[in-house]
């Protein structure tokens, strides 16, 4: 009679648990469904405690965050991408309508020569920017895929920076009040001679279209190798854009009225990171400050 008794209150023992389970689970399913109908909500509860349905449930829940993670990433991806479809269309459109203007300028055949050829340059000049922006989208997209070739060997980066200084020199002296410290002994640093001189190419180029007043090349040994600064005085900056001055498409001019989107800087900092060193912005007193550090 005992043992009766003992296995009924097992069996109503295992009964109750299998009810609480089956609970568990039925409530689990429906707070899944209302979550797929809702698009998200809270981590899914229990009705009654049970070990193996907390830790199942645990793991359900786990899922679930980083599913949402995953598609709020996703969100976040996707609104950038079409960001940078409007701004590549922009940026491209610009010189492109402005070519195609010209162009239909010169079917005047009352154009005197002079006229003629003003017009002709303007043109080149359109299709020169627009040749550079797509050789800059093209090589940041190789340097996001990975796929452009970097060989770090010893280089002398005073040399790099004076022949470049030589090369746009006359354009420097136009624009800006110049000014430049290139110490003698500067140790080499590890880098890819073209890459080095494609990010300093850059720099210069970015003051030329968005610096004012002064530039300052400066470069100096550290403990690690050696640090260059580009500092423009009167730059066109807002503080709080500071921190995305190396992103891609990044430009100053909130309108975008006729500025191309900024796609130098991201280089530098892409390149930088391959050749593995660091790239940084300062604004202080409207100079803006950007510092590249090499190893050496």
């Amino acid at each position: 009679m005992l043992l009766t008794v003992v296995l009924a209150l097992v069996c109503l023992l295992l009964l109750l648990r299998v009810y609480a389970l089956e609970r568990n689970l039925r409530q689990g399913a429906a707070q899944l469904k209302q979550r797929r109908a809702e698009g998200g909500g809270a981590p899914l509860r229990l009705a009654a405690p049970n070990g193996a349905a907390e830790e199942l449930m645990a793991e359900v829940n786990a899922l679930l965050h980083l599913r949402e993670d995953d598609r709020a990433d996703f969100c976040r991806r996707e609104k950038a991408l079409r960001e940078q479809i409007a701004n590549v269309s922009h940026d491209l459109r610009t010189p492109l309508t402005s070519i195609l203007g010209y162009l239909q300028l010169l079917e005047d055949t009352g154009l005197s020569e002079a006229q003629r050829r003003e017009y002709l340059d303007i043109v080149e000049g359109r299709a020169r920017v627009l040749q550079g922006l797509i050789t800059s989208f093209y090589d940041l997209s190789r340097l996001e895929a990975g796929e452009y070739p970097i060989d770090r060997e010893k280089v002398d980066l005073r040399e790099v920076i004076s022949e470049l200084l030589a090369a746009f020199y006359a354009d420097l002296e136009e624009k800006f009040q110049v000014t430049v410290d290139l110490p003698e002994d500067l140790p080499q640093v590890w880098g890819d001679r073209a890459a080095l001189a494609r990010v300093y190419a850059n720099l210069i180029r970015n003051a030329l279209e968005h610096g004012g007043e002064t530039l300052s090349i400066s470069a100096r040994r550290t403990d690690a190798g050696v640090e260059t600064r580009f500092s423009n005085g009167g730059a066109d900056l807002r503080p709080e854009a500071l921190s995305h001055v190396f992103d891609r498409f990044f430009t100053s001019d909130q309108t975008r009225s006729g500025r191309n989107a900024g796609l130098g800087l991201a280089i530098v900092k892409a390149l930088a990171d391959k050749m593995e060193g660091r790239a940084e912005a300062e604004l202080a007193d409207r100079v803006f400050t950007v510092i590249l550090t090499w190893k050496a």
